[in-house]
């Protein structure tokens, strides 16, 4: 098993450092996780290379990723869940889920994602948390909406080219 920092009842959340090109590619590389998260609906191999860089940098610079995430039972990789730093907002991030095909519809984001609230705001003492997604992709929508984030409008993104909602969950314990 690798090394974790954090878990819930079927899932744990470990790091990407520079040997996980093999599962970089396993999650990135595969059109059904990224068909909403770039352009094209499909990472190359320097894109996947790039990314796995950024998520390793942002753990370097601010000890935060969208972390690769992994099933209790089996190890297997389920994905990724994490924070990224939101804009030049301090005490503000940006949640973000990408999942294996094979997990999607069984609870994994939402569960992850629920850990990766808790650990902001109770560890990071976040201030907000923002999230958006594809236009066309449902699932996040009713995902976010369930975990109580409000919408706040649309912002564009750039890896899409498109407008996507977007939406922000503020701690209310500060």
């Amino acid at each position: 098993m690798r090394d974790f920092f954090m878990k819930t009842k079927r899932i744990y959340f470990s790091k990407w450092n520079d040997d996980d090109l093999d599962l970089a590619t396993q999650l990135w590389g595969d059109k059904e996780v990224t068909n909403f998260i770039c352009a094209t609906g499909m990472f190359t191999k320097q894109d996947i290379i790039h990314r796995l860089e950024t998520e390793i940098n942002n753990d370097k610079l601010f000890r935060i990723q969208y972390w690769p995430i992994f099933e209790l039972s089996t190890q297997e990789l389920i994905g990724c869940c994490g924070i990224r730093p939101y804009n030049s907002e301090t005490h503000s991030y940006e949640i973000g889920f990408h999942l294996c095909k094979k997990y999607l519809g069984m609870g994994y984001a939402s569960e992850a994602a629920k850990a990766v609230i808790d650990y902001s705001f109770t560890v990071l003492k976040a201030d907000k948390l923002y999230a958006g997604h594809h236009p066309q992709n449902d699932a996040s929508r009713k995902l976010l909406t369930k975990l109580g984030f409000r919408n706040i409008g649309k912002n564009f993104y750039e890896p899409t080219g498109l407008y996507h909602p977007s939406y922000e969950l503020v701690n209310n314990e500060l």
